[in-house]
């Protein structure tokens, strides 16, 4: 039987939380950057161990106005201590409720960048591993991305991540938010892109031509239009399937 992961990007004041954490396997929630606080941190991890769902830390850029979805000129000190600070605050609060945080996955122009950008994706990394305990987290990353090779250079676990509310362009990047189609909102479409990752073992571009992208973990967001929808659909998608939905286990 195939196995996937099915992660979401939580905590972010999306309104989705409560419907959608039943339906996904991990939750990377969002610890204070983009967006999150002590309290919703707290609310987040509790729901999640109340739904037996991995808790993951979701680090973006300090710019709340902006949702971390623009990158920052940040001195790489800066930048580590600000991830290091917000992934301590996830992991203190979660151990404080009898729960572990088990991994990472940077958020919005964070991501992005470490997709493509060495120096970049390294920074994240030293910013991870300054964490308590964050040597022992695992990394979601898109496969053969920068975050992917440096995290494996660097001896760290690694998930290969597939979204199925984006659109892929031919070179195994997400379709920019800025263009038209960029996002999934139709729950059958979505559904019929997580069947094609873990089928197939790749994804339909926005050129319609097929591009091999093997991955451990697919993602939906918190605050795509009808996202509980769309996960839903996933969840029923794979179920029917005959494909084992899980927490992803290096």
């Amino acid at each position: 039987m195939k196995s996937v992961d099915f992660n979401g990007d939580l905590g972010e004041g999306a309104g989705t939380d409560t419907a959608i954490m039943p339906l996904v396997t991990s939750a990377n929630i969002a610890c204070g950057g983009h967006a999150g606080n002590e309290n919703t941190m707290r609310t987040a991890v509790e729901l999640a161990m109340r739904n037996k769902v991995a808790i993951g830390a979701h680090p973006g850029y300090p710019d709340r106005e902006r949702f971390g979805r623009v990158s920052l000129e940040m001195p790489p000190r800066e930048l580590v201590e600000s991830i290091r600070r917000q992934l301590d605050s996830l992991i203190g609060i979660a151990s404080r409720l009898g729960a572990r945080v088990t991994h990472v996955k940077a958020h919005g122009a964070l991501y992005n960048q470490s997709e493509r950008d060495e120096t970049t994706a390294r920074t994240i990394l030293f910013g991870i591993q300054a964490a308590t305990g964050g040597h022992e987290l695992v990394v979601f990353a898109p496969p053969g991305s920068a975050m992917w090779q440096e995290a494996r250079g660097m001896g760290m676990r690694v998930a290969r991540e597939g979204f199925v509310d984006r659109t892929y362009e031919s070179d195994g990047t997400l379709r920019s938010r800025t263009l038209a189609g960029a996002l999934i909102t139709n729950p059958a479409a979505a559904a019929a892109q997580a069947l094609l990752f873990v089928r197939k073992g790749g994804v339909s571009t926005a050129d319609g031509t097929f591009l091999k992208l093997e991955v451990d973990t697919l993602c939906v967001h918190g605050d795509t239009p009808g996202a509980a929808d769309i996960a839903r659909a996933v969840r029923d998608t794979l179920h029917r399937a005959n494909v084992k939905v899980a927490p992803f286990k290096p």
